[in-house]
Formats: C-alpha cells, sequence, structure tokens
C-alpha cells in the first residue's frame, strides 16, 4: 500500500501541471487542494514516524488546505514553487546536518562507501541545491509573470527533462570517476 500511495503522488507530481492547464476549466482549484491533501495525508499515514520525517507531507497539506479554503486558481500554480523548496530545503539541511542527501542514498547500495566517494557526493548534493534553487526561482517567475501555457510547458516537461539531463551527466560523471580510483 505504502509503494502505491508513493507512486500516487509521484504521478500526481507529474501529470500536476497538465492536470492545472486542461483542468481548470472543469474544476475547481479546492478540488484540486482535496485530492493533493488526500494523497499526501495518506502518504503520512502510511509511513513509519521519523523525527522531522513529515515535515515537507505537512507543508504540502497545508498548502492543499490553503488552496480548498482560499480556492484561488492562482494559488494552483505556486505548488510546483513549494515542492522545489522543499527539496532544497531537504538536500540542504543534510549538508549542514549531515551526511549529505545523495551519501545517504548511496549508503542504501554501498554501505562503506570510501572518503572520495563521500567527498564526492557532498559535491554532487551541493550540485542538486543549485538545482532545486534555479528550477524553484523559474517556477516562481512563470507562476508570477508567464501565461498558463508557458508554466505548464516548463514544470510538466522542461523541468523533468533538465532533471533527467542531471541524473544522466551525474551517472556518466560517476562512472568516469570511478573507472580512474
Amino acid at each position: 500500500m505504502k509503494r502505491l500511495i508513493g507512486l500516487g503522488l509521484v504521478v500526481a507530481g507529474l501529470l500536476y501541471p497538465f492536470a492545472v492547464y486542461f483542468g481548470m476549466a472543469h474544476f475547481a482549484p479546492w478540488q484540486f487542494g482535496l485530492l493533493l491533501a488526500g494523497l499526501w495525508l495518506a502518504r503520512v499515514l502510511s509511513e513509519p514516524r521519523r523525527p522531522g520525517g513529515h515535515w515537507i507531507a505537512l507543508l504540502a497539506i497545508s498548502f492543499c488546505v490553503l488552496l480548498m479554503l482560499l480556492d484561488n486558481p492562482t494559488l494552483l500554480r505556486w505548488y510546483p514553487v513549494l515542492i522545489n523548496a522543499c527539496l532544497l530545503g531537504l538536500f540542504g539541511l543534510s549538508l549542514k546536518f549531515g551526511p549529505p542527501m545523495v551519501e545517504r542514498l548511496a549508503r542504501l547500495r554501498e554501505p562503506q562507501l570510501p572518503e572520495a566517494a563521500i567527498h564526492y557526493t557532498r559535491q554532487v548534493t551541493q550540485v542538486w541545491c543549485l538545482f532545486f534553487l534555479t528550477n524553484g526561482l523559474i517556477a516562481c517567475a512563470l507562476t508570477l509573470w508567464a501565461p498558463l501555457s508557458w508554466w505548464t510547458l516548463y514544470n510538466g516537461l522542461i523541468a523533468y527533462g533538465l532533471m533527467g539531463l542531471l541524473f544522466t551527466a551525474e551517472w556518466l560523471i560517476r562512472q568516469r570517476v570511478r573507472g580512474r580510483s
């Protein structure tokens, strides 16, 4: 069930910009908020309690409640900004309080990382922080000043393409770095 809920959030996140673009003519903003809040709440209830583990979900649920109360279509466009800010916070705080997020993920596959890999994962975490900051600022600018079609194109397609490009570039660099070791 936990994986199904996680998959639901991923699919909702991927389709969100298109749902906003095509759905605003048929659904009220409070309905988007209700659906998103339900997915985030299901995630919170299905995951084990960890200190600080639910803060992104609680922020997202708070946003959804605000969306439901205000029923304002403009608020729909702020969701990608919120998610990028949360991911920036998550990755950035991991740099300060450690271990860095990418190191945590790397240790899932390889629990005993060499010192060079630990340094590398810190740098990759910094790159992801820069990505989330830049992506969030672009999403914010598009929310404030661009037509809905541009916002949808960027948040629904270009941002994911850039993310995929960053994943691919990092994977290629990692293979090259490992080859030198």
